[in-house]
């Protein structure tokens, strides 16, 4: 599985929210111009982080988006989960339908044990543990954060 920019980009922002977590809402400009995000990608990338529950988006003169649950509550796997779909290598392991040799494929197993371990690795990592990792990392610049 390849992350695109949705997984990655989505997984800065959450980071850079988590990094402010009790500040109040955060201007999404903000956010955009720290990570280098276009604003309009940006808010492309908060609409599914709010259906899911895990941004909540503030509005007027002290509006802004901010995480609606703490940062230890947030599983890696849960945002990738909404910003990119299943967390699978290839179609016939969420859908055996979808290929005649599903029952006989020995190459699908290793992609159901592929996925079974991606999903174990991003369940097992938290927004705070992003914020803690982040913390032993010299920074880069004034507040960048590559992921």
């Amino acid at each position: 599985m390849k992350l695109s920019t949705k997984g990655r980009y989505g997984t800065r922002a959450l980071l850079d929210l988590a990094l402010r977590h009790g500040e109040g809402p955060i201007l999404l400009k903000d956010i955009a111009q720290r990570q280098q995000i276009s604003l309009r990608y940006l808010q492309h990338l908060i609409t599914p982080l709010v259906a899911g529950g895990i941004v909540r988006s503030t509005r007027g003169a002290k509006g802004g988006v901010l995480l609606s649950k703490s940062p230890a509550e947030i599983r890696l796997s849960e945002v990738i989960q909404l910003l990119e779909g299943p967390i699978a290598p290839v179609e016939c392991v969420i859908n055996p339908m979808v290929c005649s040799r599903s029952k006989l494929c020995v190459a699908r197993d290793i992609w159901g044990e592929l996925k079974e371990s991606m999903k174990r690795v991003l369940e097992s990592i938290t927004l705070q543990d992003l914020v803690e990792r982040q913390g032993k990392k010299e920074q880069p610049g004034p507040a960048m954060y590559y992921i």
